[in-house]
């Protein structure tokens, strides 16, 4: 892949991306004030500005040297994590899993708003080719957001929605991982075992879900 095409690929995704990680953390702190934390709202994270939750390493640096050096092969990247101080909520253990779950869920959302703008724009005759692309991009991103912060380890939200379900002593258990629950994270995903068993079953599944809620829209525009 040659440079003019990486610059257009990462000005297709950089709208998507930023969209998917501010509603991402957003709704995270949006779910944890509702349930009785206001730590997120007290420093002003629950907030639709990108700024707010961009990690400059994380976010920009990290991503652009990744999709760069492998030519697209392979990419990663986060943003500042929403502050959320589960002990404030009003039912920590099961109010954990609404406030883990938020995040991935408002993904999944977007991607279906993605989605609907594609078969908008495929069904107008619309061709330009970069906003066609852009709400390709958007449903993949938030569908591999979805998927990967699903996967069942701290500190990713799958592993506290799996803390929240598991009684208190393999709970206990469980959180135990987290100091370390990102290297090991890595480590799979390096290994490929993230991606054959679990993000690609689970993003199909994403892509199969989603073409059944928009069978009526596309026999529409046909």
């Amino acid at each position: 892949m040659d440079t003019s095409n990486l610059i257009q690929t990462v000005l297709i995704y950089a709208l998507p991306v930023l969209f998917a990680i501010t509603v991402h953390e957003a709704a995270h702190g949006y779910a944890a004030r509702h349930f009785g934390d206001n730590t997120a709202y007290m420093m002003g994270r629950i907030t639709l500005n990108p700024l707010k939750h961009i990690d400059p390493v994380g976010t920009i640096l990290m991503p652009l040297l990744l999709y760069f050096a492998t030519s697209g092969a392979f990419l990663f990247g986060y943003a500042k994590p929403v502050p959320v101080n589960f002990g404030n909520l009003r039912k920590p253990k099961q109010h954990m899993i609404w406030v883990a779950l938020a995040g991935p869920a408002s993904n999944f959302v977007q991607a279906i708003g993605w989605a609907v703008l594609l078969v908008a724009l495929l069904g107008s005759g619309v061709e330009e080719r970069f906003f066609i692309e852009m709400a390709r991009a958007g449903v993949l991103v938030n569908l591999v957001m979805w998927a990967f912060n699903l996967f069942p380890l701290p500190p990713l939200d799958g592993g506290r929605i799996l803390v929240g379900l598991l009684p208190w002593k393999q709970a206990h258990m469980v959180s135990r991982i987290e100091p370390w629950g990102f290297f090991i994270v890595m480590g799979l995903v390096i290994a490929g075992v993230v991606g054959a068993l679990w993000l690609r079953p689970l993003m199909a599944l994403g892509y199969s879900t989603i073409n059944l809620l928009l069978t009526p829209l596309t026999a529409l525009l046909r």
